[in-house]
């Protein structure tokens, strides 16, 4: 890495450090051995590269050179264990054709390059794809050919099950793609119980069950584009939040968040430990049904705040601790959030 770039954000990522998980609770697994030590989870959203249609040169050169230097400061000094980007990596992936594509991939890789040491976990937002009239199995299977996944399954590290979901599939009015996602979640919520009856004391193979993929019985992080279900921002708050303008705007269901009903299923076929979206473009911390807590990363690019942040996720099996930080150079801002 050029030194320059170092400069330019070393002073602000310095002052990030991974937050403690103390070991006084919640500290032994769900056997009672001791945990594993906290996976070092670093969570992004919203990178918008630019495309070939809509993207001036100089926007797009100065967008990217300012995300590459400040990931790639990130990585060297924080050293996560993963990745996650929340969906809307490119800015035009829904209607690029496939020359522009291949350009727009090529310059991912370039600035989100990394070691061997880190995974990187992309998940799919409206902006890859299309929104839900636009998507189609050409852009779905083109994005997820890059990335060699699927758009909705679970990664495990450390013991700790994440849940990728492809909200762009949500709509629930039985589209193709809808359905396979659908069918593809109901399976992958029978694992998960299976695997949470299966660790219970004199649990073995329960009806059901059978064939069924056991992950490590706890609950899943859910990762997700689009936010739950929520009115609005008018409850967020900090200097990652929506404009105060803007807070009390109402969300626009299955589009600026999830309808419903897709948002209850999902709650009540996995009961996730926490939910992580992206989409608004803001900060905001929900909890629903007084027990699921949600956060809301804002972007990672400049083209769409002044303030673009990133999460640092330290996690166990039990206990796991949010801390947000604020790439502004020459200051820094953060908050953190401890959940049992």
């Amino acid at each position: 890495m050029p030194r320059f770039g170092y400069l330019i954000y070393f002073p602000t990522i310095l002052q990030c450090a991974w937050p403690r998980i103390g070991r006084a609770r919640g500290a032994e697994g769900i056997d009672g051995r001791p945990a594993d030590a906290a996976l070092r989870a670093m969570v992004l959203s919203d990178t918008h590269l630019l495309g070939a249609v809509g993207g001036h040169w100089f926007d797009k050169l100065r967008r990217e050179w300012q995300m590459e230097r400040a990931f790639q400061t990130a990585l060297w000094l924080l050293r996560p264990e993963i990745v996650f980007i929340l969906g809307d990596i490119f800015d035009e992936g829904k209607w690029s054709s496939q020359k522009h594509w291949e350009d727009d991939v090529r310059r991912f890789h370039r600035m989100f390059r990394h070691s061997a040491d880190t995974e990187l976990v992309v998940l799919v937002g409206n902006h890859d794809i299309g929104f839900h009239y636009e998507m189609d199995w050409f852009k779905l299977q083109r994005f997820e050919k890059v990335f060699n996944a699927s758009s909705t399954r679970i990664v495990t590290k450390k013991g700790v099950n994440f849940l990728l979901v492809n909200s762009v599939a949500l709509h629930g009015d039985g589209c193709p793609i809808c359905q396979s996602v659908e069918k593809e979640l109901i399976k992958l919520s029978r694992d998960l119980n299976c695997s949470l009856q299966n660790s219970q004391p004199g649990g073995g193979v329960t009806d059901g069950c059978e064939g069924s993929q056991l992950y490590p019985p706890t609950a899943p992080v859910m990762l997700q584009h689009y936010p739950l279900y929520r009115v609005s921002d008018a409850g967020c708050t900090g200097q990652d939040a929506a404009p105060p303008e803007e807070r009390h705007l109402l969300f626009r269901e299955k589009y600026d968040v999830l309808s419903k009903e897709a948002s209850q299923r999902l709650l009540q076929w996995f009961k996730p430990r926490l939910v992580l979206s992206g989409h608004t473009h803001s900060g905001c911390e929900v909890v629903h049904d007084n027990k699921y807590p949600e956060v809301s990363v804002p972007s990672f690019s400049w083209r769409n705040r002044n303030n673009p942040s990133f999460i640092l996720f330290p996690n166990q099996r039990v206990t796991f601790l949010l801390q947000l930080y604020a790439l502004i150079v020459h200051s820094q801002q953060s908050a953190s959030l401890m959940f049992h």
